[in-house]
């Protein structure tokens, strides 16, 4: 870097570089929204056939395609905000430099020395004649002393200026240069393959991509306002609301984990954060599963050929030890992200709304992590949460034994339910999994630890989610708190988590199967004990209720359902521990009710 190239850089032209590309990232990310919630919504509204299909596959491959360019755009954008930042900094030293050298009757030669005039010091006879003195940058302690030596000995006072000055600028140089030579190949990588094709490897260089800048950038990050340190639901949404849209953007490029995860952002950031998490990642899983050397055959044939009995293949033995427990863990993690984005491509079916992704890690709290919500609870007059119980992973989000969707298939259904008794007003519900659910009836399920850890999460949840809301419209929704099984142990813990005197950001409760909430009695959540709901099942669900009982996780002995509890115990007509979420069933009717605010029309025991 040399004294002309820096004094003519224009930090303000890489900013107006940066803005052209959040504009392109912004337009991408319109243009994706409109293709999926509008053209593809539609579709599977109005169309089925052949033709409609395969028109949803070509258009899903256009989202995708428009999501990288939202993705890569955004983060070139951020990289130029770094690079035009780092050298910004460097020029703000020349430019007070060469002032100074102004001010001091110095002159600055295009190779960065400074030439000084003559000069006498105090008892000198006759001024010393000027010269030219050379800059070096980074001095260490050993040069900077002789530096001081040479000074206080050289006979014209101008001297130790002009090196000092001189210095400023060779410091100002390197420092250009250093920020040069570590953003040039950043940005030169940051382009895409030239076909028309997003493919996993594409996607997977997007993290490698948004780590290297991450590295790059620490100097400009740091000028942003940080996050508040543990932030409050509220607090953090103070600070979002507080930032510019161009450290919005930048922040969100740099840092989409963190942004997905912040309990009181809006939720169509974090929706929009953990989809690029969700898509880095999905391409990962993919390269790793790929990469895992096909599974050999299990058996030979026995050896002795006496009889037709089979041993194991030393080969599988070796694949089985090294392969096989990472083989299972990537095609759970998998299977639960193709249940994510199944729930994507859903979007409009029976008027199924937006979904927007809340939370995701894979494996995060050991059976990952996943907040989904349908239609955008900020804005929605109606919320439902629903927390799952026992044995819930990732991996199992899609499913259940009842093939009717799983979790993400009960929250549809509570969605449309609810839908169905609030005309004229919008319900969102949510699939709250960030807790580390039990993996097995005994001895976890018994214990309150994990409801423990999970209770005070799903309170700072539903804070934010009160935080979002005001930031959107100044108004709170009405809020309805699912839990069920374990799930139930989770959301009593949430209630009775926090202040007491923090403003409640769930309206009811609604207790499901519980095997005991850590309360004595209903009045106890916070809510007013007429809100407060309960509904059990047959046998199969009276073994979990009892054992909570038996085992402690009601206090006292006491579960939702018992009446000397002091809630409302709905009928239920649940066909099992898992079944009060069927199609066309009083216990969904009931839970929408609850839902929608329809407390008179909740059939009660």
């Amino acid at each position: 870097m040399d004294l002309a190239t820096l004094k003519a850089f224009k930090p303000e032209e890489y900013e107006g570089a940066a803005d052209g590309y959040r504009s392109t990232s912004d337009t991408a990310s319109a243009v994706k929204d409109t293709i999926d919630n509008v053209i593809c919504a539609g579709i599977r509204r109005d169309l089925q056939g052949a033709a409609a299909r395969a028109a949803l596959a070509e258009l899903a491959e256009l989202s995708r395609n428009f999501h990288y360019t939202q993705t890569e755009c955004g983060l070139a954008s951020a990289a130029l905000n770094g690079f035009a930042f780092d050298m910004a900094a460097a020029k703000r030293k020349l430019t007070a430099a060469l002032e100074d050298a102004r001010a001091n009757n110095c002159t600055v030669n295009p190779d960065g020395s400074i030439s000084y005039p003559e000069g006498r010091k105090p008892g000198d006879e006759k001024p010393s004649p000027g010269g030219t003195v050379t800059g070096s940058a980074g001095g260490t302690a050993t040069s900077d002393a002789l530096e001081r030596q040479a000074i206080n000995i050289h006979p014209n006072p101008h001297y130790g200026t002009a090196l000092g000055l001189a210095n400023r600028i060779a410091d100002a140089l390197r420092e250009a240069g250093d920020a040069d030579a570590k953003w040039a190949p950043k940005l030169r990588g940051l382009k895409a393959d030239d076909d028309l094709k997003v493919s996993a490897r594409d996607w997977a260089d997007v993290k490698s991509d948004s780590g290297e800048v991450l590295k790059a950038a620490d100097p400009y990050v740091d000028s942003l306002t940080a996050p508040p340190k543990d932030g409050t639901p509220e607090q953090n949404a103070e600070w979002w609301k507080n930032l510019t849209p161009e450290q919005r953007a930048d922040y969100l490029a740099l840092h989409p984990g963190a942004v997905g995860a912040m309990n009181g952002i809006p939720s169509d950031v974090r929706d929009e954060a953990n989809r690029m998490v969700l898509a880095e990642t999905r391409a990962v899983y993919e390269l790793d599963l790929a990469a895992i050397p096909k599974e050999p055959n299990k058996y030979i044939p026995n050896p002795t050929g006496n009889y037709p009995a089979v041993v194991l293949s030393p080969e599988w033995s070796a694949w089985h030890d090294k392969y096989a427990d990472k083989k299972a863990r990537l095609e759970g993690v998998q299977k639960g992200m193709d249940a994510i984005q199944a729930r994507f491509d859903r979007t409009g079916e029976r008027g199924l709304p937006e979904a927007y992704l809340l939370g995701f890690d894979p494996t995060g709290l050991g059976n990952g992590k996943v907040i989904l919500a349908n239609g955008n609870p900020d804005t929605a007059d109606h919320v439902g949460v629903y927390v799952p119980g026992t044995f819930s992973d990732i991996s199992t989000i899609g499913e259940d034994d009842e093939g009717l969707g799983g979790d993400l298939g009960r929250v549809d259904r509570l969605w449309a339910e609810a839908g169905r008794y609030s005309p004229g007003q919008s319900v969102s519900t949510i699939m709250w999994f960030d807790y580390n659910a039990p993996d097995n009836i005994v001895p976890q399920a018994t214990r309150g630890q994990y409801a423990e850890e999970g209770g005070p999460r799903l309170h700072d949840f539903l804070q934010g989610n009160r935080a979002a809301q005001q930031y959107a419209d100044g108004s709170p929704a009405h809020t309805s708190v699912i839990g069920h099984s374990y799930g139930s142990t989770v959301v009593g813990v949430a209630a009775q988590s926090g202040s007491w005197n923090d403003p409640k950001a769930a309206n009811d409760y609604v207790f499901v199967g519980s095997p005991g909430v850590q309360a004595d009695h209903a009045a106890d959540l916070g809510v007013g004990a007429d809100h407060v709901w309960a509904m059990g099942g047959p046998w199969d669900d009276q073994v979990v209720r009892q054992g909570g009982r038996l085992m402690g996780l009601g206090d006292w002995g006491t579960i939702p359902t018992d009446s000397w509890f002091g809630g409302k115990v709905m009928e239920s007509d649940s066909s099992g521990h898992t079944g009060f979420w069927e199609p066309d069933s009083l216990s969904l009717q009931n839970q929408a009710y609850v839902i929608a605010g329809k407390y008179e029309d909740v059939k009660l025991e």
